[in-house]
């Protein structure tokens, strides 16, 4: 019985260990990513951005129509967010996604000053968007990836989120993760790892506004 109860107890510490030893191999090795923004939100509303990031062409390529709902995730200061909103127009939908709550105040301060009444604020976990199941047709990160600290997990959770055919767009830049930017192929790795595959890629819409690539994936 005795030796029953050794062997029980080496395998267990057996177990442990391995368990232990992968978690600490997982946390050393996880990527790197950028703080989340967290300044003067103004900052994104610059004269000609519209133009530079083409924003009309990129609501093209993730099929925002009239009726359609979208969800802005990392919103900052709703700057794609009311333009979305105008897109869809009062028979659509616009979920802005922060996990910032002066972000979430700042667009909710903003729609109601302008008038918006398709927007609905959301102030989501970093790994969790916390969106009802089955509710968008598109998804625009812009400019947020590189903040996401576990891309993998958090869009494996928009997944139950997405409606039949729903297009993710990601608007980013070539980096390291910690500079504010990160590499497109370790980006399509993350994705396809949460069970995404790249449907199209319009890089060349966003290059006047200093980002490198423009993603499109939809579920695989």
């Amino acid at each position: 019985m005795n030796v029953r109860i050794t062997r029980t107890r080496i395998a267990c510490l057996v177990v442990l260990c391995i368990a232990t030893g992968a978690a600490q191999w997982a946390a050393s090795h996880q990527r790197k990513s950028s703080d989340p923004y967290s300044g003067d939100l103004s900052i994104f509303e610059t004269p000609g951005r519209d133009q530079r990031l083409h924003i009309d062409q990129v609501m093209d390529a993730l099929a925002i129509t009239p009726g359609k709902t979208v969800a802005d995730i990392g919103a900052g200061s709703g700057w794609f967010t009311v333009r979305a909103a105008k897109r869809v127009t009062d028979s659509g939908k616009v979920y802005a996604i922060d996990i910032n709550p002066e972000a979430v105040k700042y667009i909710d301060e903003r729609i109601a000053k302008d008038g918006v009444h398709n927007v609905k604020t959301i102030l989501s976990k970093p790994d969790d968007p916390g969106l009802p199941a089955k509710s968008v047709d598109a998804v625009l990160l812009l400019k947020t990836y590189h903040e996401v600290a576990s891309p993998a997990t958090l869009m494996r959770n928009l997944r139950p989120a997405l409606r039949p055919g729903a297009r993710i767009g990601i608007i980013d830049r070539n980096g390291n993760g910690a500079d504010h930017g990160i590499e497109k192929t370790v980006l399509m790795q993350e994705m396809q790892e949460a069970g995404y595959q790249l449907k199209d890629e319009k890089d060349s819409l966003v290059t006047e506004d200093k980002m490198d690539y423009f993603l499109i994936f939809t579920e695989k």
